[in-house]
């Protein structure tokens, strides 16, 4: 009995850490949910080699152990890999600081809107990205009162899907498609701090799970970024955690880093057990100050992020 419950276990274990180590053999769709999932996955593998353990001390199980350290061992440093550095405080006591808030609402949160429009205007961002945002529709006009400039929700498009709004003038504002498969998910504005041109990117991608969308919007969100002028800020829901095999890749290939290690921002039930799939990237212009996660989710099934950045160096 003993040695059946072992074989069990060990089959059972072997293929997850199969299916978590196709990534280092093929980047098929098929197996994305576990690319994201990879030190989740790792850390409930190497509790069932445990109980595995504590049934029978074989050989097999301790190979297990060794490639599920490594799995995890490779897990912590993807998070750690592309954190932009800090800077000391005298390197940016003078530089202008930015405030980015990104947050995914849910395209049905329409019982929160009110909330979610006192957020944020009490959160001092200076640009505020939103996805889904059709619940924000009716509170456009007193968003408008903090945030004066905005593209979305008839500004350059006629959808209230992906929206920006800022508290500087935006000099120019645009929309595009990632892919075939939905409309405005990328948008760009141009502003002007401290006489300094900078380009705000927003990004809602599609989930990795269908078909190859994913990888194919982050090859096109590397030409959006071609285009862009000035110091660049990219955000939005990348409906990914920046470990998988295609954000490593175009993370390398933008030369963006993240503002900070980064927070779990779904699904909100998970806490810090979730995903980080909503992201703030920025440019080698700017220093990174703090990321933080919103204290409420507002209804939605993401968290929302808040960055603050200062900018240095030269465009």
């Amino acid at each position: 009995m003993r040695d059946n419950i072992y074989c069990v276990f060990c089959v059972l274990l072997t293929l997850a850490l199969a299916a978590l180590g196709m990534r280092y053999v093929t980047e098929l769709w098929i197996f994305s949910f576990f690319f994201s999932l990879q030190l989740q996955i790792s850390l409930i593998v190497l509790a069932g080699i445990v109980l595995c353990l504590l049934v029978k001390r074989g050989a097999y199980v301790w190979i297990l152990l060794a490639v599920c350290l490594v799995l995890i061992g490779h897990s912590l440093w993807m998070k750690r890999d592309f954190v932009a550095s800090h800077l000391s405080a005298e390197a940016i006591a003078n530089a202008p600081r930015l405030r980015i808030l990104s947050f995914n609402i849910l395209n049905d949160n329409v019982e929160n809107a009110g909330k979610i429009a006192d957020m944020i205007q009490g959160s001092q961002a200076d640009v505020v990205y939103i996805m889904e945002a059709n619940p924000l529709f009716g509170e456009l006009d007193r968003l408008g009162e903090t945030y004066p400039y905005r593209i979305g929700c008839g500004i350059e498009t006629p959808t209230c899907d992906l929206m920006m709004l800022s508290k500087h003038p935006i000099r120019a504002g645009r929309y595009d498609e990632l892919s075939d498969l939905r409309a405005d998910r990328f948008a760009e504005i141009e502003i002007e701090v401290a006489g300094r041109q900078i380009s705000l990117l927003a990004a809602h991608l599609s989930k990795p799970y269908f078909d190859d969308y994913h990888s194919i919007e982050l090859d096109n969100l590397i030409l959006g970024l071609n285009d862009a002028k000035g110091s660049v800020i990219l955000a939005g829901d990348f409906n990914s955690d920046s470990i998988a095999p295609d954000m490593q890749r175009f993370l390398q290939r933008s030369g963006l880093r993240k503002v900070g290690p980064e927070p779990a921002t779904w699904p909100v039930e998970a806490g810090v057990a979730g995903i980080a799939i909503d992201h703030i990237f920025i440019g080698k212009e700017f220093a990174p100050l703090s990321l933080k996660r919103l204290d409420e989710s507002y209804g939605s099934n993401h968290f929302g992020l808040v960055a603050d950045v200062a900018l240095i160096g030269d465009n």
